[in-house]
């Protein structure tokens, strides 16, 4: 049976869980963050930004930092700009699932058409290499250990595989938090 606890992190509401993910062998101590944001270009950077923050309190700083707010920043742009055509009226979902042991999983679903993942020409290919587009998937697989697209292309999926985690005092803040 799954224990959530709905607590306030900042200016966005976070739901503790000890549960197992729907369609993985994954359990264990785990924090996750949903929010949604406006399709605007604007609004992909202070996102980012607070995402970030978000996994640094699950996540020691090992360098992988970069990679993943990369991945994060190239994911946003594409369901803002390609997915739902900067449309005002239409929102990009986000959650964020970090668990104690650093690893992080994030989805990302826009309101868009979608795409077929497998028709993007890559871009390391000498007849591709001086396009002006094409990259930001490539960049998403490149930092991400596992990146895939579902849903005909409106949701992606991307994972950051554990590192040493959270401090065993963080760790035990959170089992007696939940006892």
């Amino acid at each position: 049976m799954a224990r959530k606890l709905q607590v306030e992190f900042g200016d966005t509401a976070q739901t503790r869980t000890f549960d197992q993910l729907p369609g993985t062998s994954r359990s264990g101590p785990s924090v996750e963050l949903q929010q949604s944001l406006a399709s605007q270009v604007e609004a992909i950077e202070p996102f980012t930004e607070q995402l970030m923050r978000f996994i640094a309190k699950f996540r020691t700083l090992d360098g992988s930092e970069a990679s993943i707010e990369l991945a994060v920043h190239e994911a946003l742009a594409n369901a803002v700009v390609h997915g739902n055509q900067m449309n005002p009226n239409k929102r990009v979902c986000i959650a964020c699932r970090c668990y104690i042991d650093g690893e992080v999983s994030i989805t990302i679903r826009d309101q868009g058409q979608g795409f077929d993942s497998s028709s993007i020409p890559d871009p390391t290919a000498p007849e591709d290499q001086l396009s002006a587009h094409g990259r930001g998937i490539y960049l998403m697989q490149a930092s991400m250990d596992e990146v895939y697209f579902d849903e005909g292309g409106v949701v992606v999926h991307m994972r950051k595989k554990p590192n040493s985690g959270a401090t065993k005092d963080q760790g035990s803040q959170i089992r007696r938090n939940h006892e």
